[in-house]
């Protein structure tokens, strides 16, 4: 159902960087890279998320209770990914826990534009 989510930044290339860092383990790469805009996925077919500076050329302004969840493919994965994000630079907006006994696993982080990402893993 999901083409790919857009997160606005302020920094074209510190965005680049870190979400391709963070996120080479799942595969993922820049897939197009339109100056303004990347789109960074495992392929163009796949859900992707894309990073831009606002079209209006007004500042990015991360939404309240927006979020992007990531799979994490396993609660250690979980982990790993949260450690990764702070080391990358992001900020800790809920270190990684059970959430929902026997449910849901998550860890949560806001990126360096404040966006917010959460790695999940069901169970």
């Amino acid at each position: 159902m999901i083409g790919y989510v857009t997160l606005g930044v302020s920094d074209m290339g510190r965005a680049k960087q870190f979400y391709t860092e963070l996120l080479a383990d799942l595969g993922a790469k820049v897939l197009m890279d339109m100056e303004r805009i990347a789109f960074i996925g495992k392929s163009m077919g796949a859900p992707m998320l894309a990073v831009c500076t606002p079209f209006n050329g007004e500042p990015n302004h991360p939404g309240n209770g927006n979020m992007v969840a990531i799979p994490a493919g396993s609660k250690e994965a979980v982990d790993k990914f949260y450690h990764k994000a702070i080391e990358l630079g992001a900020t800790c907006d809920g270190e990684p826990g059970q959430r929902i006994p026997d449910m849901f696993y998550g860890a949560y982080v806001r990126d360096p534009d404040g966006n917010k990402l959460a790695f999940f893993e069901f169970g």
